[in-house]
């Protein structure tokens, strides 16, 4: 650590140098998409010498720091404090840009750290007893409350969801690395590492120029894996079974589909369901009749698949419009003093279209 450039820097802020410091030369910033210290800790920057420098190191605490978060610039023996927002150098000689740390409980280490305390003999004994098959119902639940929080556009709810979905991943891993399996330094080194890997037009020198080409290029690269481990498993045995049906159909057909399995143009989709509606009309018992509208809505899947349209999401859609037009139309028949079972289906009906025409 340059001491002599720390003691001056804070003596023309009139503050005590911090008993811990992230010292770096703001250049090393420049193929950074965030900020490659934690946030907990107090920074100095060194070196910030053009606009352009200083407009990309902002980018880049932005990512981490709110915009109101203020900075103070150091240029030779003057300083100003500005907040992110409207961050700016007026001269570039040599300034340094001083980052007062984030409270406590904002840099992912801290959470690591409450998750490891609650597992440990002083922590809380709900969490110590929990294994990962204790905990299995628990990630179910945190993954569908985050795709209700997607699919309602709640963005509050959604990162409140990501929160509990991300203590999930960590108690897992803090449960693996307690048993000696792995910890969460591996998890971290394990996605980062295949992420590298399978993009290669990022982080290589592949030259891809479309997101078929990435798609394409992905399954190669897994193609290659499981050639390597030689784990003799096909191009759909790594789809979960346990998805729900649409998402499982849906990421079998787009995994066909980018090694040359599918059809060349959407006029085949749409022949394939008019040809499962007929069969289904000419189904003979009800074995058959179920086999038919499996294949009916696997098809139907495919279009959906065609038209870049998420199937589950779609039909989660549908589902909650339905309840909604539901609910309105029970919701009138009690104002009327009636209930449904003695309302005919055009009554009803009539409700219905009311709720619809408001948008419901």
């Amino acid at each position: 650590m340059d001491f002599a450039l720390v003691a001056s820097v804070f003596s023309i802020l009139y503050l005590d140098p911090p008993a811990r410091l992230t010292l770096l030369d703001a250049r090393t910033l420049k193929g950074k998409h965030v900020p490659p210290f934690s946030a907990e800790m107090p920074a100095l920057l060194t070196n910030v010498d053009s606009p352009e420098l200083a407009a990309h190191i902002c980018d880049v605490l932005l990512t981490v720091y709110p915009k109101e978060h203020e900075v103070t610039i150091v240029e030779g023996q003057r300083s100003k404090v500005e907040r992110l927002f409207d961050f700016g150098l007026s001269t570039f000689d040599s300034s340094c840009i001083f980052i007062p740390a984030l409270p406590e409980g904002t840099a992912f280490e801290s959470f690591h750290e409450i998750v490891a305390h609650l597992r440990a003999p002083n922590g809380c004994p709900w969490d110590r007893e929990q294994t990962h098959q204790s905990l299995r119902t628990h990630l179910l639940e945190e993954s569908y409350e985050t795709l209700a929080a997607l699919d309602a556009g709640d963005v509050l709810s959604m990162r409140e969801e990501f929160g509990d979905l991300l203590l999930q991943v960590v108690l897992h891993a803090q449960i693996a690395g307690e048993a000696g399996d792995f910890n969460m330094t591996d998890v971290v080194k394990g996605i980062h590492d295949k992420i590298v890997r399978r993009h290669p037009h990022v982080f290589g020198e592949l030259e891809l120029h479309d997101v078929d080409g990435v798609l394409q290029n992905w399954e190669r690269l897994k193609e290659k894996e499981r050639s390597r481990r030689k784990e003799g498993k096909g191009l759909l045995d790594g789809v979960p079974d346990i998805l729900p049906a649409l998402n499982l159909a849906q990421e079998y057909q787009e995994r066909a589909a980018r090694v040359g399995f599918d059809w060349p143009e959407i006029e085949g989709v749409l022949d394939k369901i008019t040809e499962e509606i007929q069969e289904i009309g000419q189904a003979t018992n009800e074995n058959q009749l179920a086999d038919e509208i499996g294949d009916l809505l696997f098809a139907l899947v495919n279009l959906a698949r065609w038209k870049k349209v998420d199937a589950e999401s779609a039909l989660r859609g549908t589902n909650m419009k339905f309840k909604k037009r539901f609910g309105y139309v029970e919701q009138e028949a009690k104002k009327d003093g009636r209930n449904l079972s003695d309302m005919s289906l055009e009554e009803m009906d009539v409700l219905w279209n009311e709720a619809k025409g408001m948008g419901m």
